[in-house]
Parts: C-alpha cells; sequence; structure tokens
C-alpha cells in the first residue's frame, strides 16, 4: 500500500494517471486497491477482463492494454473505458462496429511500435500516417481516437528507452498537429511500466501501466 500512495503521488506531479495492471491477478487483491480510490484496471486478455467486470463494481474504468483479436472485441464492447492496443485499420472498424451496436462511442489509442523487439505489437509511424490519410475514418462515428500508446525495448539501457519514448512524445505532437489539431480529445500518451515508468514520465506520458511493482509479481 505504501508503494502505491508513493506512485500516485508522483504521477499527480506530473498530471498522470495510474492504470493498475491487474491481469492474473484475483478478485479480492482488485477490490482491495478499490476501496483505496483506484478505478482504472488494465487487463490483457478479454475473457479474464469480461470475468472480473462481472464480479466487481461498475464504476471501475477497464482499460485493454494487451493485443486485441477482432473476434473478441464484441465482448469488451459493452463496457470498456479505453482499448490502448489498436494497431490496424480493420481493428478500428470492427470497434467500431460494435460500438454502434451497443450505442456506445467508444474511447481507442493507437499502438506504435518503438521497441526493437519483433515480438512486441504495433505499427511503425508510417502505417500509422498511412492509415489515418485513409477517407474511412472519416466513416467511424462510434470511436474516438484519444491518443499514442507504445512500449519500450526490454534492456537496461536507459539511453534507448528514454529515446524511444521521445520518439512517440514527438510522434503524438506531429499527429495533433497534423491530424488532430480541432481534436480536444487527442491528448493521451499512454507509456510506461513498472520498470520505465518514470522514465515514461519525463517524456510526457499522461497514463502509466503499472503492475508487479504495486500488485506484486505474477
Amino acid at each position: 500500500m505504501d508503494m502505491y500512495k508513493s506512485i500516485i503521488k508522483e504521477l499527480s506531479s506530473y498530471n498522470a494517471k495510474l492504470v493498475l495492471v491487474s491481469k492474473t491477478k484475483p478478485i479480492e487483491q482488485i477490490k482491495h486497491f478499490y476501496d483505496l480510490g483506484q478505478r482504472d484496471f488494465g487487463e490483457n486478455r478479454v475473457q479474464e477482463m469480461v470475468a472480473k467486470h462481472e464480479s466487481l463494481p461498475k464504476d471501475i474504468k477497464w482499460h485493454q492494454i494487451g493485443h486485441l483479436q477482432k473476434n473478441k472485441v464484441k465482448y469488451i464492447a459493452p463496457f470498456v473505458h479505453l482499448i490502448h492496443s489498436v494497431d490496424n485499420l480493420e481493428l478500428l472498424k470492427e470497434i467500431n462496429k460494435r460500438a454502434k451496436s451497443n450505442n456506445r462511442t467508444i474511447d481507442v489509442l493507437l499502438q506504435i511500435k518503438i521497441a526493437l523487439e519483433d515480438t512486441k505489437f504495433g505499427m511503425s509511424k508510417e502505417d500509422c500516417i498511412g492509415m489515418l490519410e485513409k477517407n474511412d475514418l472519416k466513416e467511424l462515428y462510434n470511436i474516438r481516437i484519444c491518443g499514442l500508446m507504445g512500449m519500450a525495448t526490454f534492456t537496461n539501457d536507459k539511453d534507448e528507452i528514454i529515446k524511444e519514448f521521445k520518439e512517440l512524445h514527438d510522434f503524438h505532437t506531429y499527429l495533433k498537429q497534423d491530424f488532430f489539431v480541432d481534436n480536444n480529445y487527442f491528448t493521451e500518451l499512454s507509456m510506461g511500466m513498472s520498470s520505465d515508468y518514470q522514465l515514461a514520465l519525463k517524456q510526457g506520458a499522461t497514463m502509466v501501466r503499472i503492475g508487479s511493482l504495486i500488485m506484486g509479481s505474477r
């Protein structure tokens, strides 16, 4: 609990939000942090998020932070607060379709690949720009693109991590100016996890995804 309070205080000085990563954690532990005032929780797997949503208070804001397959969108569309991991146009179209059928507008982030590892998901900056230039997006009335998400390389090289976070921040600034200048909701920059969130904060993160540092290793 001391670590949780310390991180919350640290984030407040940057005006950043904590998404507490609750994947694999039991309902009782999530409820403990809910009782402390935490409302934003992040899950990787759709099935696990759905089960927890059914068992926990309905004012929790659930964040889908893991890779999302098109055929799983329908299960979280009725309640998900923010989908961080959108990495292609077809997924955006599916989210829009499911949001419309639930009479909702779903907020999403575009996941950009900034890490060196091939195992990390995300679209390239070039593919992102190409997607935003398509007219298809103008017909997606039930989604809001609220910013970007990225995962840095898993390395002890702090300079590399800082470089990647700065790259994402700069790209966010570019997209805001060129594609979202009239949209007051394109504000979010989701980057930083337990091992590197402090570096992310210094590079402009508006939300960090922290799990093991607060809730213990899985």
